[in-house]
């Protein structure tokens, strides 16, 4: 996997409000982002259905005017992670995590 494609992936779904996540890959990429937009503190080496269960009140709970970070949030509320975990997915969370371009597609 190019962790790359996940990251911008998730982007372009966001800035264009289209589409549905497509894996955990690009679940971490997004659960990172919005933890670093909430300011949310998370364990990096999360796996997937803890850290879905750890970001859930936040989601639920989400009232901002952004719209990409609205649909971000449909994103997240709307996938089911699966079992599935690797080192990529951890240096995706993280990526999103350290975000400094963000809604940047390069």
């Amino acid at each position: 996997m190019v962790t790359s494609l996940a990251r911008q992936s998730v982007l372009i779904k966001c800035n264009m409000k289209a589409s549905v996540m497509l894996g955990n890959y690009e679940f971490y990429y997004a659960a990172g982002l919005f933890c670093k937009l909430r300011g949310i503190s998370i364990e990096e080496n999360s796996k997937p259905k803890e850290l879905k269960e750890r970001i859930l009140p936040e989601l639920e709970n989400f009232g901002g005017e952004d719209e990409r970070v609205r649909y971000l949030v449909k994103l997240l509320l709307a996938y089911e992670p699966s079992e599935e975990y690797d080192g990529q997915m951890q240096e995706l969370l993280l990526w999103g995590l350290r975000e400094e371009k963000l809604w940047k597609v390069n």
